[in-house]
């Protein structure tokens, strides 16, 4: 077995691993403190992990695709994080995170949709303001009705993201759309679409905690929907929409 120290939003932990390729990845996340629990991992586990993503391949349409099992590996160390860290009332959240100006908004949408074009548009029309927290798989700790945003490692297959946080002033549920635009839509509209885009652990027990704690997400932050092509244009409406600033 592999081991290696990290410390991730805001909690330390102990990665026991078969491979060497999640302690590699989580690099930058290394620390000397004293780990508060341990995430272990077992063969057992990583033949699970290939038969969900087969499973879930399927679902999508897609055809099998034989992975790896270090890298299959890394997909089990996430999970096993996030089910502990529901417990600590932070979420794994599907969307692509960006901070500008220290303040993080998120874009969230079904796969395929462009929430990572769209930020990627975000940091070419805002330059150096803009900051990837995590393009992909941000965690976030809600607590006392604010949310903070975490970078993790897991961070989409361009793996674009940092070690930084940052807190949500902002969820856009995007929607392609030839022309841009954007409006304040209330909890009720937005929830259904943030329960999705939420990730839950499959033990026993859980479900109430976690549609308690997205129902605290979608009051933490202003939602919105974010109708818009993939030009700088869209940039100006989310931005200036979002921020009550002008670019």
């Amino acid at each position: 077995m592999l081991q290696g120290t990290f410390h991730m939003a805001g909690h330390t932990f102990c990665i026991c691993s078969i491979y060497a390729e999640v302690q590699e990845m989580c690099r930058e996340y290394a620390c000397q403190s004293t780990p508060e629990f341990t995430i272990q991992t077992t063969q057992d586990d990583i033949v699970d992990e290939d038969r969900q993503s087969d499973e879930t391949r399927l679902a999508e349409g897609l055809p099998p695709h034989k992975f790896s099992e270090s890298y299959l590996e890394t997909l089990v160390v996430y999970r096993k994080l996030c089910s502990r860290l529901l417990q600590e009332n932070i979420l794994l959240f599907h969307g692509s995170a960006i901070a500008v100006d220290g303040k993080c908004y998120i874009f969230t949408a079904r796969s395929g949709t462009g929430k990572s074009t769209h930020a990627s548009l975000w940091r070419k029309v805002l330059g150096e303001k803009a900051i990837m927290v995590n393009d992909d798989k941000p965690l976030i700790h809600i607590r006392d009705g604010k949310a903070m945003v975490y970078g993790t490692p897991w961070n989409g297959k361009h793996h674009l993201g940092n070690n930084i946080s940052a807190p949500l002033c902002g969820i856009a549920l995007l929607q392609r759309d030839a022309k841009n635009s954007i409006r304040l839509v209330g909890i009720d509209e937005a929830l259904p679409m943030l329960l999705e885009q939420s990730y839950l652990p499959k033990q026993g027990g859980v479900m109430l905690p976690f549609i308690e704690l997205v129902g605290q997400l979608a009051q933490s932050a202003p939602l919105y929907l974010l109708r818009c092509n993939m030009e700088d244009d869209a940039v100006k409406v989310a931005y200036e929409g979002m921020t009550n600033e002008h670019i």
